[in-house]
């Protein structure tokens, strides 16, 4: 019985780990739930008020406390090329040509330049958790954006190519999330209009 549990355990995708089931019109189906993801758009508090700043450190706590099931999500807006540049110190060090060594320097130091643009990028999302039936969740989206606004928060509701893009970043797929495909391996699909061979 244990031996058939570890096998189903090891069987399971990233998709089903997290729980999600599909993506919706306005968000990702997680269980019986669908999640909405709002960016918002960060202040600099380097520029306000300590007044200022109170207000809006107010305003999110008026925000979080009038609807509980709102998550605040903090992660990197590009990706990280950490492991990129790990592996051209390693070609470097062993590579005898020293005109191939020069190319791997140049493609460090533009690793270095790119990393150094974006390091600081981050994107703050608010994550809602929409339980009920279809007109609850519409009603329900109505309600947090008005909220958002009366609350003077800048924001958008991201989108499925969004979503992508976000969790291909989380979990270090590619920069280009929002392009990979919904199911794995679709593009590699040949439809035709024939039966098959």
């Amino acid at each position: 019985m244990a031996k058939k549990q570890q096998k189903k355990k090891k069987g399971r995708s990233v998709q089903q780990l997290i729980g999600i089931k599909t993506f919706t019109k306005h968000g990702i189906r997680v269980g019986k739930d669908e999640l909405l993801f709002y960016a918002i758009t960060p202040t600099n508090i380097s520029v306000l008020s300590a007044t200022n700043i109170e207000a809006k450190i107010r305003n999110m706590m008026v925000l979080l406390s009038a609807m509980p099931d709102i998550e605040v999500s903090c992660t990197d807006s590009s990706e990280c090329f950490d492991d990129n540049k790990l592996y051209l110190k390693e070609r470097l060090e062993d590579e005898p040509n020293s005109n191939i060594r020069k190319l791997i320097k140049k493609d460090m130091d533009f690793l270095d330049s790119v990393q150094t643009d974006i390091s600081t990028a981050r994107q703050f999302m608010l994550v809602a958790r929409i339980k009920g039936g279809k007109s609850d969740k519409q009603k329900s989206s109505a309600d947090i954006e008005r909220k958002l606004r009366e609350e003077g928060f800048d924001f958008r509701h991201l989108k499925k190519p969004d979503i992508k893009r976000m969790l291909a970043i989380y979990f270090d797929a590619s920069l280009y999330g929002e392009q990979m495909p919904d199911v794995d391996g679709e593009q590699f699909l040949e439809v035709n209009g024939g039966s098959e061979d």
